[in-house]
């Protein structure tokens, strides 16, 4: 470690970029401090929060609400990697964790705010802890699932050959995970994960802005903000919260998601170098003499635990040869094994009581709604995928157009569409659109970025070599997609299908109810269903709806989604 130490300070010299690094360091450091102090203020549920609307407090909520982004997205990657990796190489339990999966991809932000809400509220009395890992939670699941397709989906897909050479160089799990699982996923991954941050911008209005089961609590945030102004009708708020959003969009995008990108490109898999992306922060932080010496001593950290899990290796190695040793882990299993069966047994059986409350006509209405909101679905996938396929093709391959056009569509795709949502339903309003048909527009706003970046993703992921050959061998446009492009961007064009379709079965619930003041349009389908139960807090038809949604999305997933993966994994994987 002083070794490298040493040949980075004789590379570089202490300047102005390393004090620039410092003192954005102390001022993060300080920013995080004051806004993480602001969410252990005092909270009392039944006084109903008031959020001011005053333009000063809005770099304040801002903060507020990129922590809670923030944090949701640590956790949700954290969850990626160990969930997606378990699913990957544990053919048996990835028969019950993709469907589980699936279902937890299903059930929309409000149905968890349902669940963690009270409880949380109850194990932090008087705090605005609760509320804030509430928010926080949901602004998870907003995020996690994504993200974790994207990597277990990655990880399946590695070639055999790869695979053979970590068998026959006898490397450790956490040496497969940082040398190849990772980086044969960063490029979906980090494409991925742009967009789970999108999409926790899409339901922040909701995760801020709290009202269930009676409960109404505005949490100090930018979504709230926003929340606040449209139930007031102050349209200068509204567009000040707007031109706020885009401004911190453009920020993160070029202090975080874009030096990401160019990083990730050094992870593929090529034999000769085409254009690559760049990143203007990243080329200043790659001058510091600070950042090299925290690289160095990442590097050190990192190889202590691959030591320590060595040495973990070894002693259960050790352990597994004593029969008491032995005895205790079974035990130990099956006791947990337990527990976990009569915790998730217990309130399946309380569900199934509350459901039972329900009348044949109350039963049937969820299944009657579910078939409107498929079809809103799948017309709203087939749209986003017409015009997400040639676009996010044509970024991929023009490097130079990507380093223009990556910032537009990271502010589209995560500029929180609900925020647009007044404008749209005054649209509709004023000429009469029904939102039988309107609400597939307002779903699209959400989802059809999953199958944009996921395309985009497909594309920069193509070999350079294959490019030139295509070249050499005078391939035509025609064929070049037939023969080059879309088999290379189909592995991720399927991901984006699952996680779009499953993100529009979210989205449903803020995309077929919507208002403006006293004005509320309602459309007829699963979203509105669960959306009109959550607000009135009826449990039975709360857990009725979304067991409902899930069981649809479980059997669309079975029946097509995961058939064209398999296709896609077998026929169209080119590294």
């Amino acid at each position: 470690m002083r070794r490298e130490l040493i040949q980075a300070q004789q590379t570089r010299k202490f300047g102005w970029v390393d004090i620039l690094v410092i003192a954005l360091s102390i001022g993060l450091l300080y920013f995080l401090l004051t806004l993480g102090s602001g969410m252990k203020a005092s909270f009392i549920p039944e006084q109903a929060s008031e959020l001011s609307l005053n333009p000063i407090l809005l770099p304040y909520y801002t903060g507020r609400s990129l922590l809670r982004m923030f944090l949701a997205y640590g956790l949700s990657l954290i969850f990626a990697f160990v969930y997606g990796r378990i699913a990957a190489y544990h053919k048996r339990a990835s028969i019950v964790m993709i469907p589980l999966l699936d279902i937890l991809q299903s059930i929309p932000v409000l149905g968890f705010l349902s669940v963690t809400i009270t409880g949380l509220i109850g194990l932090f009395p008087g705090n605005m802890l609760g509320p804030e890992l509430a928010s926080i939670f949901a602004i998870f699941t907003g995020q996690a699932w994504n993200m974790t397709f994207s990597f277990y989906y990655s990880v399946t897909a590695i070639p055999k050959e790869l695979r053979e050479v970590s068998s026959m160089t006898r490397m450790s799990g956490f040496s497969r995970f940082t040398k190849l699982e990772l980086p044969y996923s960063m490029i979906g991954l980090v494409w991925n994960s742009m967009m789970s941050f999108g999409g926790g911008w899409f339901f922040l209005a909701a995760s801020e802005a709290i009202s269930v089961l009676g409960k109404d609590i505005k949490l100090p945030g930018i979504g709230s903000y926003m929340a606040t102004a449209i139930d007031k009708g102050d349209m200068n708020a509204i567009y000040l919260s707007i031109a706020t959003m885009i401004l911190m969009i453009v920020v993160v995008d070029q202090l975080f998601w874009r030096p990401l990108v160019a990083w990730s490109q050094k992870f593929k898999m090529e034999q000769s170098e085409g254009d690559v992306q760049e990143s203007w922060f990243l080329d200043l932080l790659r001058k510091s003499v600070v950042i090299s010496q925290v690289q160095a001593y990442i590097k050190a950290f990192t190889l202590r635990i691959r030591e320590s899990f060595q040495g973990i290796k070894s002693i259960r190695r050790t352990t597994k040869e004593n029969p008491v040793v032995n005895m205790f882990t079974r035990l130990l299993k099956w006791v947990i094994a337990f527990w976990l069966i009569y915790i998730v047994g217990k309130h399946v059986i309380d569900g199934v009581l509350l459901v039972l409350h329900l009348s044949q006509a109350d039963m049937l209405k969820p299944l009657e709604y579910g078939s409107y909101t498929f079809l809103r679905v799948l017309l709203g996938t087939l749209i986003g995928t017409l015009w997400t396929v040639p676009v996010g093709v044509t970024i991929g391959l023009n490097p130079k157009l990507s380093r223009f056009a990556q910032p537009l569509v990271q502010i589209a795709a995560s500029f929180p569409a609900n925020m647009v949502f007044p404008f749209i339903t005054l649209f509709y309003l004023n000429h009469h659109i029904s939102l039988e048909i309107g609400a597939v527009p307002l779903m699209m706003l959400g989802t059809q970025w999953y199958i944009l970046f996921n395309v985009i993703a497909g594309a920069l992921a193509i070999p350079n070599d294959l490019k030139e050959a295509s070249t050499v061998l005078g391939l035509n446009r025609y064929e070049k997609w037939k023969r080059l492009i879309l088999p290379a961007i189909f592995p991720f064009l399927v991901t984006g299908w699952i996680t779009a379709s499953g993100g529009a079965w979210n989205a449903s619930i803020v995309s077929e109810i919507v208002s403006w003041q006293n004005h509320d349009l309602v459309a007829t389908g699963l979203g509105a269903y669960i959306a009109s139960a959550t607000n009135e807090g009826n449990w039975p038809k709360i857990i009725w709806g979304i067991t409902v949604m899930a069981l649809i999305v479980v059997v669309t997933n079975r029946l097509i989604w995961r058939k064209l993966y398999a296709i896609a994994n077998e026929k169209f994987n080119i590294a």
